[in-house]
């Protein structure tokens, strides 16, 4: 199947901010850590920071993108992003760069992120058919997968040799490039729905979207929940492999990156053939439970090449799953909501992932200050092993996923 010349203009774009986002992996951790010599305290903070900030300006921004042309929203964030983490090298090479302005440049790209979910959702349900939407996500999916495993060895390695802020640079200019991307499509754009007043309802319609759907409701429980958990714990890797145990940047890039992104790759590649042979909601269960499986283990990275292994063998299952879950995912979200709601049901997801994934760092930072690093990531693993009773809504494994079937959906949303 072709999805033409305007989808290739879309593809290139998020190549782009691909390459630039893996390039910067965990760029702001690195830049408190070796540029400003902060704790794990601090860094879990900031991770926290800029999440919960973001995502409580992104609040009304939803229902402000549902009644506008998704394509200048896109071009928009992407610049403001470019613009915020410009301020990065450019006081650093000042002199002046300070843990405040790395908060704040967080939160403004933070809340520039969920804008421009809410509003690419929408766009790419209007320019690729129903049925290539998941061809357009499995490609998405591989771009993302090949870019995080080039990105971060990379990454740590121009860190290495031009100093933290040098990935920094790299992900400003790579949302310009996304936004000239983004400005070469032709395609013209369906009418907004017609502008409401912002109150109340509006800004929760995305929420109660979700929530009436028995099949969003479950993906959106469980998905929240294992991001929060793997994001949540990121920070406290960061400073557990570079600081604690003394592993070079590039060596940590290589972990979180590099070997185990092929699986991703993989996965991504897998999904449509498997959705087909399976379908797409039982996938969605079994890649779901597939995942949880594997975080606990990073708890048990230690030193020297045994601990290195250690870490990229784990990532290389949970990317892998992701890799299979992630494209059916986005595919079945964008199916099960209603046309008129998509960048509120996005902006809502969004959010709730942003402040859950804050508040779990910030859970995690201070769980590790009490019990030490690598005991907190394990209850992190030892939780993620109940999240897939999450995608079963009677919460009983076995049992046929009652809140995935197409019976049980709001009448709403599209059936698949």
């Amino acid at each position: 199947m072709r999805l033409g010349r305007d989808f290739g203009w879309l593809w290139a774009a998020f190549a782009a901010s691909s390459a630039g986002t893996w390039l910067a992996l965990d760029a702001f951790p690195l830049i408190a850590v070796l540029a400003l010599g902060a704790g794990p305290a601090q860094v879990s903070f900031l991770a926290a920071a800029g999440l919960a900030a973001g995502a409580a300006f992104a609040v009304p921004l939803g229902p402000w993108v549902e009644f506008r042309r998704k394509r200048p929203v896109m071009i928009a964030a992407d610049l403001v992003r470019c613009a915020a983490l410009l301020t990065l090298p450019l006081s650093h090479a000042l002199g002046a760069l300070t843990f405040a302005q790395l908060v704040a440049v967080a939160v403004v790209v933070a809340t520039a992120d969920i804008v421009f979910r809410a509003a690419s959702g929408a766009h790419l349900k209007a320019l690729v058919p129903t049925d290539g939407l998941l061809l357009a996500n499995s490609r998405f999916e591989n771009v993302t997968w090949t870019t995080t495993a080039l990105g971060p060895p990379l990454g740590g390695a121009a860190i290495g040799l031009f100093g933290p802020l040098a990935t920094t640079l790299a992900n400003a200019v790579s949302f310009l490039l996304s936004a000239c991307g983004i400005a070469a499509i032709r395609a013209p754009e369906p009418a907004p729905a017609d502008r409401r007043p912002l109150d109340r309802a509006s800004i929760g319609a995305g929420w109660r979207h979700i929530w009436h759907s028995r099949r969003l409701r479950a993906l959106f429980l469980n998905t929240t929940a294992v991001n929060g958990l793997i994001m949540g714990t990121a920070p406290l890797l960061t400073v557990l492999m570079v600081s604690d145990l003394g592993f070079p940047p590039w060596q940590y890039g290589l972990a979180f990156g590099g070997i185990p992104c092929v699986g991703g790759l993989i996965g991504s590649r897998l999904a449509r053939p498997l959705a087909a042979r399976l379908g797409e909601e039982r996938l969605l269960l079994y890649a779901g439970a597939a995942r949880a499986l594997w975080l606990g283990g990073l708890a048990f990275i230690g030193p020297g090449p045994a601990g290195l292994t250690v870490a990229v063998l784990v990532e290389l299952g949970l990317v892998t799953c992701c890799g299979v879950f992630n494209p059916v995912l986005a595919t079945a979200r964008l199916r099960w909501t209603a046309p008129d709601q998509i960048a509120r049901v996005m902006a809502s997801w969004s959010v709730t992932g942003n402040v859950t994934k804050a508040v779990l760092t910030l859970t995690w930072g201070a769980l590790a200050a009490v019990v030490g690093t690598r005991e907190a990531v394990a209850v992190a693993g030892a939780l993620m092993l109940a999240t897939p009773l999450l995608l079963l809504p009677r919460g009983v494994l076995g049992e046929p996923p009652e809140g995935l079937r197409a019976e049980d959906q709001d009448p709403a949303v599209g059936v698949l």
